[in-house]
This record gives C-alpha cells, structure tokens and sequence, in this order.
C-alpha cells in the first residue's frame, strides 16, 4: 500500500522558508495599510456571520455541534472553494490565497491564532481542580492509553502508507493530532442523558483534561524533535532529551508557579475595580504567558493553558468564564472556520483512501487505548465501552496542532485535509453511539465496585426549580452560584450554549459533584444519591436568599439637598 500512496508524500518532512510577496487581493499588488485592515475587516465580518449560521444550521437542524458547521462554513467560503467568486465593490474577490501562503493571508491568520488562544485559555478555566485530583487515578490511565495509543497508531500509519520513517515531523504531527479529546461534545451527550455526575461521566471528564494535558506537552516535544530533525537532518537524541525535559520543566514549573500564586493573582485582579478589569487582566495574562511559551520553544497554546489551568481552582474563575463568554462566541468561531479555509480539495482529493483508514484507525485506538485501561481500574465491559466512546470526538485540539503543524510546514494540504475529515467523522459518529450506550440500564461498574457503590437508580431525584423568568432568573442562578462558592464549591461552566454547570466540593475525603442545566425557563439540579439532602438544602437557601433580596428592595423618596 506504500507504493500506491508514495505520491501523497511531499516535502513535509523539511522546513522550507520562503520569502512571502506582500499581501495582495483582487489580483492587485497592495501596500496601503489601511486599504489592508478594510479588507480584513471585511473578511471577519463574513466569515462570524457565515459561520455563525453554520453553526446554528447544524445544531438546530441536523443535530450536530456547532463546531461542524464553522468548520463547513470555512470550507466553503475558502480560497479552494467559492472564496474566489466572493467578490465584493471595488476590492475584488476577498478569499483567494496569496502568493506563498497556505491558504489565508497573514493578518487572518493571525486573528485565528489570537482566538485560539482564548479558546485553550477557556479550557484551562473550566478544568475541575478537585474532580481532576479525585478521579485522578482511572482518569491517567484512561487519558495515557488513549493519548499514546492514538499517537503510536497515528504515526505509524502514516509511515505504512505514505512513508518515511517513524520520527519524521509529519509523522510525528499525523500522531499527534491523533490524541486529541473533545471534551465539550461528550459532555453535552453525558448532561443530556443525565450522566455527567455517573462514574463514567467522571472519569471521561478527568481523562480527557489529562488527555489534553499530554497532548500539549507531546505537541511541545514534537515541535522540537521536528525542527532538529529539519536543521541537521538527523536525529539528535541528546538534543531531543533536552528539548523535551524543556518543555516538561516549563510545563511544571509555569503551571506549579501559578498555582503557588493564583490566590495572589486573584486579590490583585479583584482589586482593580473598573468595569471589565478582571476580563482585561485574565486574557492579557494568557496572551503574555502564550508569547513566554513562544520563546521557549513552544506553542503559545501551551502558555494559555497554564494561566487558565492555573486560575481554575479559584472563585474568579467562573466570572471570567462568563466574562469572556461574548469574546470566545465572536472569536472563536472565526479559528475553526480559517482552519476550514485551509482545506484544498484539489489535494485531499488524492488522500480521500489515507483519510478514511486514518479515521478508522483513530477511532479504534481511541475507543480501545482509552477502553482496555478502564477495565482495570473498576469498569465491566460496558463501562470501558462508554468510556472509550467518550473519548473518541477529536475537535479544537487537534485542528490547533494541524494548523501549527501547516503553518511550520511540517504538514501539506493534503494530511491537513485528512485530519479535517478525521475530526468531522469522529465527532459525528460518537454522540449517537454513546446515547444508545447509556439506554442501557446496566451498571458499567465491575461486579467488586457495585457493591461498594452507594445508591440505588431508584434513589436518584433531580431538584427542579421551574417558572422561571426573565425577571428573577438571574437573580436567582447568581444566588445558587454564590452560595455553592461560599460553601468552598468549585464552580466550572461545561458548556456554556447549554447552560451546565458543575459545581464540585468536599465532605472529608468525599468529593461531591453537582451538576446543574439552565433552561432559562426551569433550572435542574441532580447530585449522587448519598448527597441529595445536603445539595437541597444549599438550594433552598439560595431560593431564601433571592426571596430576601427582593423583600429587601423598597421605593424611598429622598429630598435634594
């Protein structure tokens, strides 16, 4: 199979720096720096609003993630396809590939790698600090199996059937790009059907932080062993070593730095007092430690990580989850659709074989490396099933290193193209498979960890709060959050469009988990069986409170002075 796709293998493997012209669109040589920012600025307001209905036509209609249809809407307005008939007066068609460029101009890009950035400086809030130490355990093995199953796997397929050899760069990017959880996908599927709070949810959610942990730092090493490979054409293992003890030193040092001083941190972010101040700080924090990862070697997403990963176990964590909820909706959405714009048909079209048994490949070693483990540390077959289904959907992640791995062109159109489809079937696939895994009613728990589990199904209820409005919604989900906080409970956003939340806290050595799914309209509640009262009566306080807080309101009239 090697001979037959010996064509799809290029230059990758070599760094080649070229000297780009300037940016041109519409064919015409252009220096005019405004005239530049006028055509970026018309590029971004196309592509939010294209992407934007994308992703609300796949969600509401074809019920799938948003992220599919960004993905798409990139696709399709991009150079390699309609973007050169998107013609707009008197400036020309706005998405054609400039000279030397992989596809979108600098600028563009650039606004992409800004919003990727705060895309894993979310992902770093939203880490469960306490979830993170208490299903530690299964969540590693869960999270090493998969991650070097899927790299292993990755790497070695690319070899077999297109070539080179086993620590060549694109190799190294093809497995790379294979570990990748998209953690935001499976919890939607686990809140929908109740289970987020199930051993399986838990350890999913735990393995899929370390997932992304692990991932980041192979991306770190990769990026070293690419450029030393590239640069002296062999390889380096003491070079290697030290690139790859860099990279893991700065990873512990940087994220046990911030850990040491987040509490600090948080009291100097709280003390600036203007409107949107803690905002500013939290995001210009991610972008400094990004730029410090950058001149370490390694990727800027790695330093946004650790500032986010670093605030997490903090109150202020969740205000700035929700504060920057407006900026990662525009944003965002902007990165996965330039990552679409970067797909060139024309050069997929050769590896369309490469990319579908690439996909099959990645799902089974990631449903088995991250499977298998979990049936030592406590799960039946069931319970590894669901867990490595879970584990399958690729997304942010492995479009983030793709395009690293593009940009330093380590990787060509056509394997970036192939990780696209990659990630578009895995996400697909796995949501469906999974709910019909929990319609199961069977435990996923061995038989030896059924019978020290507490509770019975009979015994779970889910506290409901409902004819809600838009008058005391707010007030009384800030009640419900600030009680929780107060009661020494982390708060973490799972999925913001959705509206679950997860709060996490400690009885002695007993971590408790809450999740909680906004409707708007009626708010639900549901904790393990055992806790259930003790949740409760939290939430009935918080409904006190709100009460107080509006009994407290009265109309005054006071005589100017």
């Amino acid at each position: 199979m090697a001979m037959d796709l010996k064509e799809l293998r290029t230059e990758t493997d070599l760094v080649q720096t070229t000297d780009e012209p300037e940016h041109s669109v519409g064919g015409e040589h252009e220096t005019n720096l405004p005239h530049q920012m006028m055509i970026l600025v018309l590029q971004l307001g196309i592509i939010v609003l294209v992407a934007r209905f994308c992703g609300e036509l796949f969600e509401r209609f074809l019920k799938q993630p948003a992220v599919l249809g960004e993905l798409a809407a990139g696709m399709i307005i991009g150079p390699h396809a309609l973007g050169p008939f998107l013609s707009f007066p008197g400036v020309g068609p706005l998405f054609i590939a400039p000279p030397g460029s992989m596809g979108v101009s600098p600028e563009l890009y650039g606004v992409a790698t800004i919003a990727s950035i705060v895309l894993l400086f979310m992902v770093g809030l939203e880490t469960d600090f306490k979830q993170f130490i208490r299903y530690a355990g299964p969540g590693l093995a869960v999270g090493l199996g998969g991650v070097l199953g899927s790299f292993i796997a990755g790497d070695l397929l690319y070899v077999w059937m297109v070539g080179g050899d086993f620590m060549s760069p694109a190799a190294l990017f093809m497995g790379t790009v294979s570990t990748a959880t998209s953690v935001g996908i499976t919890a939607r599927v686990l809140s929908e059907k109740k289970k987020l709070d199930s051993p399986e949810g838990t350890t999913i959610l735990a393995g899929a932080v370390i997932d992304d942990v692990l991932g980041i730092l192979i991306l770190a090493v990769v990026l070293g062993i690419a450029a030393t490979n590239s640069s002296h054409g062999e390889i380096a293992w003491g070079h290697i070593g030290m690139i790859a003890l860099k990279a893991v030193g700065f990873w512990l040092g940087a994220t046990a730095l911030g850990i040491l001083l987040s509490s600090r941190i948080a009291a100097i972010m709280y003390w600036f007092r203007t409107s949107g101040s803690i905002v500013s700080l939290g995001f210009g924090m991610a972008l400094l430690l990004a730029g410090i990862a950058e001149t370490f070697g390694l990727a800027m997403i790695i330093g946004a990580y650790i500032m986010g990963l670093s605030l997490s176990k903090e109150h202020i964590s969740h205000k700035l989850e929700r504060s920057l909820i407006p900026v990662y909706a525009c944003l965002v959405p902007v990165f996965f659709a330039v990552m679409g714009m970067l797909v060139d048909f024309s050069a997929m079209g050769a590896a369309w074989k490469f990319g579908l048994v690439y996909s099959i490949v990645a799902i089974l070693a990631k449903v088995l490396g991250s499977g298998i483990p979990a049936l030592f540390v406590g799960f039946n077959a069931l319970g590894a099933t669901r867990i490595g289904l879970g584990m399958l959907p690729r997304g942010e992640v492995a479009l983030i290193v793709a395009g690293i791995g593009m940009g330093a062109n380590f990787l060509d159109p056509k394997m970036f193209g192939v990780v696209i489809l990659m990630t578009l079937i895995t996400t697909i696939i796995a949501p469906p498979v999974l709910v019909n895994l929990f319609q199961n009613p069977d435990s996923g728990l061995s038989a030896k960890r059924q019978k020290v589990s507490k509770g019975k199904p009979s015994d779970h209820k889910v506290i409901v709060i409902d004819s809600l409005t838009w008058t005391n919604h707010d007030l009384l989900l800030m009640c419900i959050q600030n009680l929780f906080e107060i009661n020494n409970y982390s708060v973490n956003i799972l999925n913001a469009d959705d509206g679950i939340y997860q709060f996490s806290g400690e009885i002695g050595d007993e971590l408790i988990n809450v999740t909680l799914r906004d409707r708007m309209d009626r708010i639900e509640i549901k904790t393990q069986p055992e806790h259930h009262e003790l949740v409760k009566k939290l939430v009935d306080e918080a409904l006190h409170d709100a009460h107080e807080r509006i009994a407290r309101l009265s109309v005054k009239e006071i005589p100017l002075a």
